[in-house]
């Protein structure tokens, strides 16, 4: 004669027969995984400021060429400059950004996972509301502007802000507009990232504020597997084969075939991974920005903060939301590439 049956959560009968397998219990574990990527590395890269308006404005300005010939003995002031006649305003109009969450009474009443109630279903909707950010500041949105007809208020993210042409509204004077030697895209003096083409959109962002910049390269995917073939040499003769040769010192018995850090002719650059779910699909393959966080930041309107609304009989419910916009304070000291 057989014995009971193995009860199985997937078999709903089982548990209602006899036998010794229905009171075994079930293996759940109390870790709970979350299977999305979560990091923020350009929002986190943003200084962090107020803004006061839907509008949020800064000023810029630059400095006249440098001038190499005399003044001749005894002669007059004859002409003056307007020192402020280059001054340009940018701006940037703030975001809202909203999760809803609901949570019934009789789940907010068991003990489940995770848990599964109100308190981390706030929590949950801050940490979606962070990437709703992250890939907003990274996307090539333009800017709107509330009109009462179904248009919102929306922030111009970095792919637009980097550019080399004219932008929609509220456009950068020319003068202060990212160079094309910056971008790496299709139809540009650079149109794939060699190492070679790589430096020199540093270099052209260095040519443009003079610093030995700190920068950070945010890729992803595919790019980020480019530059780490900068480090790689490719094989001589064909019949070698997809092998590459690489020269390291190995007294640690380890090969390295990342590239995390980029000493290059005008700075250093710290290479990091963009996240996957956030950095922008539909422009290339490849894309990545090149970023000075010394000129970038996340100006709030209203800070992120959730609020509990009526329970109507179905369960908690509410929201949580934050306005806030990108500011591009220099956009001359970025650089993009988004090719495929």
């Amino acid at each position: 004669m057989p014995i009971s049956s193995t009860y199985s959560p997937n078999a709903p009968a089982a548990k209602t027969g006899t036998g010794s397998a229905v009171s075994n219990r079930e293996d759940l574990s109390n870790e709970l995984s979350l299977l999305a990527p979560e990091e923020t590395p350009i929002l986190s890269l943003c200084s962090k400021g107020k803004a006061t308006a839907t509008f949020s404005e800064w000023t810029v300005d630059s400095l006249a060429s440098p001038v190499t010939t005399g003044i001749s003995e005894g002669s007059d002031v004859t002409s003056f400059s307007d020192k402020f006649a280059d001054r340009a305003r940018l701006g940037n109009y703030v975001q809202l950004m909203r999760r809803d969450y609901l949570v019934s009474n009789l789940q907010q009443a068991v003990t489940s996972v995770g848990p599964a109630n109100v308190a981390q279903a706030e929590a949950k909707s801050m940490r979606e509301i962070k990437r709703d950010i992250e890939a907003t500041i990274a996307s090539s949105n333009e800017m709107t502007v509330e009109n009462g007809a179904g248009t919102p208020y929306g922030m111009r993210g970095l792919g637009k802000w980097i550019q080399d042409s004219a932008q929609a509204t509220n456009p950068v004077p020319v003068a202060y507009r990212t160079p094309e030697l910056s971008i790496i895209e299709s139809g540009n003096t650079y149109t794939t990232a060699t190492e070679s083409n790589f430096n020199a959109v540093i270099g052209s962002i260095f040519s443009k504020n003079g610093e030995m910049n700190s920068l950070t390269f945010v890729a992803n995917t595919a790019l980020r597997q480019v530059i780490s073939n900068f480090s790689r040499s490719a094989p001589v003769s064909a019949t070698v084969g997809s092998v590459y040769n690489i020269n390291q010192d190995a007294t640690s018995k380890t090969i390295t075939l990342s590239v995390n850090l980029y000493d290059s002719d005008f700075g250093m650059v710290k290479i990091v991974n963009g996240n996957p779910s956030c950095m922008p699909t539909g422009s290339g393959t490849n894309f990545g920005y090149v970023l000075n966080p010394k000129y970038i930041a996340f100006n709030t309107l209203i800070p992120m903060g959730a609020t509990r609304l009526e329970n109507q009989g179905g369960g908690e419910r509410g929201f949580v939301d934050v306005a806030g916009t990108l500011c591009v304070k220099h956009p001359q000291a970025h650089g993009k590439i988004a090719y495929t």
